[in-house]
């Protein structure tokens, strides 16, 4: 029998191929960059091409590096960054237009638009979800805006779009010869465009924001069967696809109503499970679909999104040159004890929840002559932390459930400070997991579990375990103190952008 199973993992930086064993751990894995497109102010790209180059360059690398070949594979998983929009030639293969990336704000117009008629929540009730520019929905309406034939294509059936999952499934599945256009339950409960009581379209949206249904892939399961691989992977079947987050979430274990992690990446997001039905927020949070697993009921999660989280260390790097690699920011931040009075509030790309304020823009607030790159490093890592805190307090007011811990993952667990302040702002512990790599994981699970490599979920909890866990240590006073200054702060990034 095949000894492995490999995941997919196409993040908002990176590709990544790792491959995992029976006990979860990581057998092998390699992991390549691609280029950040910005046209413009607010506009962010990625190169369809390249990223599908460096699918296939990953994998080749993980497999080489232990001399492994598909045939030890018994499947692979797909998840990736969610609300990128991806647009295809179907007899062609080529992309008519760079991908949107979800932090992508063009939209904005549109918004607003389609708000002045029942306002920002007018389609929550049936998809989780306040008109934003995060969303899928309406950056395939501007791609079949701009996009040279993309409207005309879309209705012949010539032009197919999809989140990059979708663009990943179809390549990876025969592409031009008969790929499979599909996606998971989870990518499309994030395109504004999936009903989240049928799983289904919805055709009253559809109409709203004049999308032919004939370019949308076939909305299936998170864990079943999908197709055979094709090239790099050839003959190993495709049994899962997850979201990014959903799938932390079930590499996390947190398969039980009222447990929750959060994946600190280029974003932040935080996930409950609440169980069987959709738990409607009225706290700014959004309802989506946490995961579905073969013909089993979906199970369905409360999140926090934040737009910007580990984007501010890239920031502060590659636009400031205040340090020379991520890594030093927790070195740069220690040179100080304490963050001197400076607050960062990185809504470069508005903010998202609570809020949801497509106007808002970043501030630094404190400032004074004492302030110096240490207490501006010290904010940044500070404010992942607060809009956190932010997230989990929507949820309690949402749900009445007071997390007894956190469950962190993503490339920002590896900071100490962070993750101890992030305690100390919750008054909660803080627990990272021995294998951090969650959300790989969690579409290795996904696959695993369709193929019969794992029995059930029971292996997927106790295969979890933990690495470290922080406490909180900061007396409340201060905490209440601080948390205050932060919201004053937030409050002055709002209604920079008029329109």
């Amino acid at each position: 029998m095949s000894k492995y199973v490999g995941a997919i993992d196409q993040g908002t930086t990176s590709t990544r191929f790792i491959l995992f064993d029976r006990q979860g751990e990581i057998v092998s894995w390699d992991q390549k960059e691609h280029r950040q497109i910005y046209p413009r102010a607010g506009w962010v790209e990625h190169d369809l091409a390249e990223i599908w180059r460096n699918t296939g360059d990953v994998i080749r690398g993980a497999l080489a590096k232990k001399g492994l070949s598909p045939a030890d594979l018994v499947s692979v998983g797909v998840t990736n960054q969610r609300e990128t929009a991806a647009i295809w030639n179907r007899r062609t293969g080529e992309a008519l237009h760079h991908a949107l990336v979800w932090m992508d704000t063009r939209t904005d117009d549109l918004v607003r638009e389609f708000a002045k008629d029942g306002g920002q929540d007018r389609l929550r009730a049936k998809t989780g979800l306040p008109l934003a520019t995060y969303f899928s929905a309406l950056k395939l309406r501007w791609l079949l805006d701009h996009a040279p034939g993309a409207q005309k294509g879309a209705r012949a059936g010539e032009v197919l779009f999809g989140t990059i999952d979708s663009w990943i499934a179809w390549n990876l599945t025969g592409g031009v010869d008969g790929g499979r256009h599909i996606t998971d339950v989870t990518n499309a409960s994030r395109t504004q465009l999936m009903n989240l009581e049928t799983l289904d379209w919805d055709q009253d949206i559809l109409n709203l924001f004049d999308i032919p249904r004939d370019c949308l892939p076939e909305i299936r399961s998170s864990s079943e069967e999908m197709g055979l691989g094709t090239g790099v992977l050839a003959n190993v079947p495709l049994a899962g696809i997850l979201g990014d987050q959903q799938a932390a979430l079930f590499g996390q274990a947190c398969l039980q109503p009222g447990q929750a992690k959060n994946t600190y990446g280029t974003g932040c997001f935080i996930l409950m499970n609440t169980g069987a039905k959709p738990y409607p927020s009225k706290c700014g949070l959004i309802t989506t679909l946490g995961y579905k697993l073969g013909n089993e009921p979906p199970v369905y999660a409360l999140e926090g999104s934040i737009a910007i989280a580990g984007a501010l260390v890239q920031w502060l790097r590659d636009n400031l040159g205040l340090i020379g690699s991520a890594a030093e920011i927790e070195a740069l931040a220690r040179t100080v004890p304490d963050n001197g009075g400076v607050f960062f509030v990185p809504a470069f790309s508005g903010l998202y929840a609570p809020y949801w304020r497509a106007d808002a823009r970043g501030v630094v607030a404190g400032l004074t002559r004492f302030a110096n790159k240490g207490h501006l490093a010290r904010a940044a890592l500070e404010a992942t932390a607060y809009q956190t805190r932010e997230a989990l307090d929507a949820m309690a007011q949402d749900s009445g459930v007071h997390i007894k811990e956190l469950r962190a993952d993503g490339g920002m667990v590896v900071n100490e400070l962070l993750m101890q302040f992030q305690s100390d702002m919750l008054d909660a512990p803080v627990v990272r997991p021995k294998i951090i790599e969650t959300t790989a994981l969690g579409a290795a699970y996904a696959a695993g579990l369709a193929a019969g490599y794992w029995d059930s979920t029971d292996d997927i909890v106790a295969n979890w375990a933990f690495d470290k866990r922080w406490r909180p240590s900061m007396a409340p006073a201060e905490r209440d103190r601080l948390y205050a200054l932060w919201n004053k702060a937030v409050t002055r990034s709002f209604d920079w952008v008029e329109g």
